[in-house]
């Protein structure tokens, strides 16, 4: 008994709030990254394809009309 006269009283329960702060963190930073994602707009999307090469001038604007 006299080895643990400087111990905390519960060991644990401290191990146990570092461990939930550690998956707070986590949770946060991967849903923050997740709404960055949705905030970009369509036509956004659409003009990268473009840039890309993935679609035509012509399919392009076909597609600006239908989403305007």
């Amino acid at each position: 008994m006299y080895g643990y006269a400087n111990m905390p009283m519960f060991p644990g329960f401290f191990m146990f709030i570092f461990c939930l702060i550690i998956v707070a963190f986590i949770i946060f930073y991967f849903t923050k990254k997740d709404t960055r994602k949705d905030s970009e707009s369509a036509l956004d999307i659409l003009k990268k394809r473009l840039a890309k090469g993935e679609i035509t001038l012509h399919e392009y604007e076909e597609l600006k009309k239908t989403i305007e």
